[in-house]
């Protein structure tokens, strides 16, 4: 790669290995770079893709969001009940944070569409085998339309929506192709919380079909039974479950706690309270209160100073003595590399003779010439490189100019991989 500019192309967040489930908030890896001529294939993705459309005060933004998909700069898409968000690369080093946000529905409006499942075993075999019955979306707005969806995004352009929104748009409608289920958690809604209830509903009507169909059920006086004599044993306890159990779903209230931020605390206490009765070892424990506070804030669904995490920094600074913008880039460490990364963010060294000095060659040879030693670190203007005490590689990016340096990419034990991913080769 002989003259290749370190300036260059920045490259994409490396995806999650497979997609997180939880009930009210799961995350779907980075989707693959948009093709065709379309963007979404069913009629539901469709229904989508043309919602934001049909209110775009500007077709070339939209042009440049399908041509950001085109590319695959959407990175992993989280869904929550009323929002849609991702980072999108742009001509930044860090990706902008960009949400889509809709009305989730109401009690009543539930009600009626779950009875409406409920109502025709045809609708709830559709739904498992991940399509939408045309009759759903008129019971209640389970499908968005024109004005519906709310676009939001950190980058400066203030169009409606910008590319980075529009490019995010795109790849949810291929998302709603792959699982439908998505529509009722932007509504509302968890998968399993929606089988749930229409197993429930299904067996009231059933049970209220055979007492229609059989009259009265017989009953037992309750003093025959105790005069039978002592009641049996209770039977053993259950045997510990195999992974921890769910929290319940937290409203939205006003002045009430952010019902994500009590579902990700609630999540951690079941995780380490299983971990204790099962194993005995408490895997917080080795943390510092400092690494356990950037741990949880790394857990919280999305990240930087945006609208949805400036508060939980906020709080983590007056808690923790820092400043937001500490948390934050701690917050990348950790999703760079754990507690390692963290250490290699906050600590330099001097590391001793070995594969820090063999870097520069490799660096050279690879057509990197311009990068410069200091401790554990060799930078240019926009790149730099630290080597942690594992042995490991880690990858930094900064505006030029500015002493701002970011967390980026995977560590690896080759700088010159670690580099490649940051450039995007």
């Amino acid at each position: 790669m002989p003259g290749r500019d370190p300036r260059g192309t920045r490259g994409r967040r490396t995806a999650p290995a497979a997609a997180r489930h939880d009930d009210r908030r799961r995350t779907f890896p980075a989707p693959e770079p948009l093709t065709g001529t379309q963007p979404a294939s069913s009629w539901w993705g469709h229904a989508w893709v043309e919602a934001l459309e049909d209110t775009a005060l500007d077709q070339a933004r939209l042009t440049r969001g399908r041509a950001y998909a085109g590319r695959g700069l959407v990175d992993s898409i989280t869904i929550t009940p009323g929002r849609v968000t991702a980072y999108v690369h742009g001509s930044r080093p860090r990706p902008y944070r960009t949400e889509i946000r809709l009305r989730t529905l109401g009690d009543d409006e539930w009600a009626d569409l779950l009875a409406a499942v409920a109502a025709r075993p045809e609708h709830i075999a559709a739904l498992l085998d991940k399509d939408v019955p045309h009759v759903l979306a008129s019971v209640a707005d389970l499908l968005p339309a024109a004005g519906d969806l709310i676009p939001d995004c950190s980058c400066p352009d203030d169009g409606f929506p910008c590319k980075h929104a529009a490019a995010l748009c795109y790849q949810t409608g291929r998302l709603l192709d792959q699982d439908p289920l998505v529509l009722f958690l932007m509504r509302g809604m968890g998968e399993r919380e929606l089988l749930a209830a229409i197993s429930q509903r299904n067996v009231t009507r059933s049970a209220a079909q055979r007492a229609s169909d059989a009259g009265t059920f017989p009953t037992v006086d309750i003093r025959e039974v105790l005069a039978r004599g002592p009641l049996p044993m209770l039977p053993p306890p259950f045997p510990l479950p195999a992974a921890p159990g769910r929290p319940p779903a937290y409203p939205q209230a006003p002045d009430a706690p952010d019902p994500l931020a009590l579902d990700l605390l609630a999540t951690e206490a079941t995780a380490r309270a299983h971990a204790l009765l099962t194993t005995g070892v408490d895997p917080i424990a080795p943390l510092t209160a400092w690494q356990d506070a950037v741990r949880l804030a790394a857990a919280h669904p999305g990240s930087g100073l945006t609208a949805s995490s400036r508060a939980l920094y906020r709080e983590l600074a007056a808690a923790t003595g820092r400043t937001p913008t500490t948390i934050a880039r701690a917050v990348a460490a950790w999703r760079q590399g754990g507690s390692s990364a963290l250490t290699v963010l906050e600590s330099a060294w001097d590391p001793p003779a070995g594969p820090f000095d063999r870097a520069r060659p490799a660096l050279v040879a690879a057509g990197f010439p311009d990068f410069r030693p200091r401790d554990n670190h060799l930078s240019t203007a926009t790149l730099q490189l630290r080597y942690g005490r594992d042995g490991l590689w880690y990858g930094y990016e900064s505006d030029a100019g500015r002493d701002d340096w970011w967390p980026r990419g995977t560590p690896n034990s080759d700088p010159v991989e670690v580099l490649n991913t940051l450039l995007g080769g």
